[in-house]
């Protein structure tokens, strides 16, 4: 500093003396002085220091935030796939599951049959013990214009006798009239398996070449409907001319069992048209053998349809739009909803063969390339595909799961029986299942440009303050800055830990202590920005993780809660009266419509076969979801038993009901219990018991009584002992008559302005429609509730059971 000083005291001595001449040179422009020169370095310093540092600082910012989105895409590609997978191979376990439900009801048909064969007495005597009851006699009538014999329409089931098999008077050969015979049984047997197990559209039995008889159940105009859809079938034996190559088939199957391509004898056919019933069906045949298993002695079958199928890939939820859908494994596409076919590409054609008219919907014959060149998995593996599609004109991403089902033999027109796997497979668009992978991008986008900008705004704001700190300090430069000019070389160097010596309170000094300070400044903030960019770091790290938590949380309700539900639900559709149990009361024409609000409903109905009569139960659990389904499962499971004992008075009937659900209620502390009425039919009376809604009850002229069930009864579940609650009415019901029974989720029903529909409203629909029959009344009160409702949200659980004395 005492050279700076000497230096400086030089300098103004010099400046005085210069300053006397009288031709001393004129000063130098600002340009091109030092303290410009001095500004211009320091200002070029510090603004390469920053953007340097400024841009390592972004770099390592934008390189975590592609490192953490690709983290998360992959762990949630990962899970999303898993997830997928786990879910089709659960279908595809209850695909398998229905289908073997009809192969083991096939099979036990064919047993039976088989015994039969094995054992001719005793199929004759069978025969002819059946025939000598006038509920399995068969009425043959003759029809000399279509020339064949069919039994007479009412009877169990049609059985028909083709023209080939007919003299010219119409009569049936000997062997042909013991055949029919001898196949009385299946009115025998066929009724029980037709109501159990998997739902079915009809069940047959067809004889062997040398007379293929067909009988048929349910009965139809079988014979009929063969003349009207395939013209010739009538001149041409019934296996050449509907499934041609079957027949021989089965004929090497029985002389060579490890000819057949899967080991067992039912044979499915590929979806065709039914001739009986028209729809398009899926068949399940089972050849039966002669005793000496040397040749083909007939064969009994299945028909579902296809809408049956429908079911199984229609219970599939995948995210918003995700769908299922079952193809062959050369991929002709069986089942699938409307918008699933239009985004896949599809068009359905007609494929006709020999004899029947089948199904063709191939996915090789998408419009979309990326779908037609789908590779179907190896059995017993899951694929899962992205492929492009269209949607509304514009490309879109989906995945596609496959998964084969076990294989089975197959018969195809023109193709023979081979070993089939149907395809099982899902379909699901990008945007819907890595919707949550988009989110976390986007939020990790948003946290990025944040800090970004935060970056820039300080390294500009700093600049700005550099700039104005060395305007500031070069008004007092010094010829002593050289030893600056020196600092400020090693400061752009990104040495920032140099300081200058300090003595003194001049210029020089003050500037020095400017640049130490402004050393320091730099240093603590690049300290500062690399604190920053680690706890943002640990920032998104942490977000990361609890994305990939929450999702594996949800993921896991949602799968749980879904089984939970649909098991429920299944169990309460599985109690309800079938068609079969209705049509055993022969007085009455009941019909019934029942609708939960959500998933599972607490609406209580039930039907029980009474000799001579029925008992007919409706309910109305408190709320509904799980907990009052599973209390509507006690009271039909109680209800049940009590029948099946013979509990045949009212009150004791109900009595005994009610103590047994109110323990159950009180074990479980659901605080639920129900209003629940019982009607008793017999002998043109009915008894009502119980308090519900009230009983509309219509007369064969058009009069209307309304019977009120408050007095009758008590909440069930509410009380421990009710007897003395417990009542009963008994009223005449005669031919025409007409009863309504419902839950108020019908006559509390909203409109769209908030308008219930009411009973007197109820009672109206149900007079203009009592002329017709139990369904047609059910029907029409359906839809003018749904009419009244209109599109929004229906906030209650509906039932409604309609009996008509026939």
């Amino acid at each position: 500093m005492a050279d700076l000083g000497r230096f400086s005291t030089q300098a103004d001595m010099t400046a005085v003396s210069t300053s006397t001449q009288a031709s001393a040179p004129a000063k130098g422009s600002f340009l091109t002085s030092f303290r410009a020169k001095f500004i211009a370095l320091i200002g070029s310093a510090v603004l390469l220091s920053l953007l340097l540092g400024g841009a390592v600082a972004l770099w390592n910012v934008q390189q975590l935030s592609r490192d953490a989105s690709n983290e998360i895409e992959n762990g949630l590609s990962k899970a999303n796939e898993e997830y997928l997978s786990r879910y089709i191979d659960m279908t595809a376990q209850r695909a398998d599951l229905m289908f073997a439900r009809t192969f083991d009801q096939v099979k036990m048909l064919a047993q039976f049959t088989q015994g039969l064969v094995d054992d001719p007495k005793l199929g004759r005597d069978l025969g002819t013990l059946l025939s000598q009851d006038g509920a399995f006699q068969d009425q043959m009538v003759y029809d000399p214009d279509k020339h064949w014999l069919q039994n007479k329409a009412g009877e169990s089931s049609v059985i028909s006798v083709w023209g080939y098999l007919l003299d010219a008077s119409g009569n049936m050969r000997a062997d042909v009239a013991d055949a029919v015979r001898d196949s009385g049984y299946f009115d025998l047997l066929v009724p029980s398996l037709m109501a159990t197990g998997q739902n079915k559209l009809q069940m047959y039995y067809v004889g062997p070449k040398a007379r293929p008889i067909m009988r048929t159940m349910p009965y139809s105009d079988q014979a009929q409907t063969f003349d009207k859809l395939y013209p010739g079938h009538n001149q041409q034996n019934w296996w050449d001319f509907f499934f041609p190559g079957v027949y021989e088939a089965w004929q090497g199957w029985a002389k060579d069992p490890s000819s057949r391509p899967v080991a067992t004898d039912i044979t499915i056919l590929a979806p065709y048209v039914d001739a009986i019933t028209g729809n398009l069906i899926v068949s399940y045949f089972h050849p039966i053998y002669t005793k000496a298993r040397d040749d083909v002695a007939g064969m009994v079958g299945v028909d579902i349809t296809l809408a049956q199928l429908t079911e199984l890939v229609q219970g599939v939820k995948i995210a918003e739009t995700g769908f299922a859908f079952l193809s062959q494994q050369g991929g002709n596409v069986l089942t699938v909803n409307a918008a699933g076919e239009d985004l896949l590409g599809l068009k359905q054609e007609s494929a006709t063969g020999a004899g029947v008219t089948g199904h063709e919907r191939s996915l090789r014959k998408s419009r979309f390339a990326d779908i037609a060149k789908l590779q179907m998995p190896a059995p017993g593996t899951t694929s899962i595909t992205h492929v492009t599609v269209e949607r509304n004109g514009k490309p879109e991403g989906v995945l596609i799961a496959l998964r084969p089902l076990q294989p089975m033999n197959m018969w195809q027109p023109n193709a023979g029986i081979a070993a089939e796997n149907l395809m099982l497979g899902f379909v699901v668009p990008d945007r819907e299942i890595y919707a949550s992978l988009y989110a976390a991008q986007h939020q990790i986008g948003t946290a990025t440009s944040r800090i970004v900008k935060g970056i820039l705004a300080s390294v500009l704001a700093f600049l700005i303050l550099v700039l104005a700190v060395s305007v500031a300090l070069s008004r007092r430069f010094t010829a002593g800055l050289t030893a600056l000019a020196d600092a400020a070389a090693r400061l752009t160097r990104a040495d920032y830990d140099i300081q200058i010596p300090v003595k003194g309170q001049d210029e020089v000094a003050q500037v020095g202590t400017a640049f130490n300070s402004m050393a320091r400044e730099i240093r603590e903030y690049t300290a500062t920005l690399e604190h920053r960019v680690a706890d943002r770091t640990r920032e998104l790290a942490s977000a990361s993780a609890e994305i990939q938590r929450l999702y594996e949380k949800l993921r896991d309700e949602n799968l749980r809660l879904g089984a939970e539900l649909d098991v429920a639900r299944r169990l309460q559709m599985m109690v309800l009266p079938t068609p079969a149990e209705l049509d055993r009361i022969p007085d009455l024409d009941i019909a019934s419509h029942v609708e939960p609000a959500d998933e599972v409903g607490g609406d209580y109905y039930d039907v029980l076969y009474v000799p001579g009569g029925a008992k007919i139960g409706i309910g109305d659990v408190t709320g509904h979801g799980v907990e009052s389904g599973v209390l509507m499962l006690m009271v039909q499971s109680v209800g049940r038993a009590l029948y099946e004992r013979g509990v045949e008075d009212p009150c004791a009937f109900l009595d005994v009901l009610n103590r047994s659900i109110f323990k159950n209620v009180e074990r479980t502390r659901s605080g639920k219990h129900l209003s629940l009425a019982f009607l008793d039919y017999s002998h043109d009376r009915v008894t009502i018991s119980g308090q519900h809604e009230e009983v509309i009850l219509i007369r064969g002229d058009g009069a209307v009584e309304r019977l009120d069930t408050l007095d009758l009864g008590f909440p069930i579940g509410l009380e421990e002992n009710i007897l003395d609650f417990l009542s009963s009415i008994s009223l005449p019901f005669n031919k025409g008559d007409m009863i309504v029974l419902f839950t108020d989720g019908i006559t509390e029903a909203e409109s769209e302005d908030g308008k219930l529909y009411g009973i007197e409203k109820l009672i109206d629909t149900a007079l203009k429609a009592h002329g017709g029959s139990a369904a047609e009344a059910s029907a029409a009160i359906i839809a003018d509730v749904k009419a009244h409702i209109g599109t929004q949200k229906v906030h209650d659980d509906i039932t409604l059971v309609v009996l008509k004395h026939r």
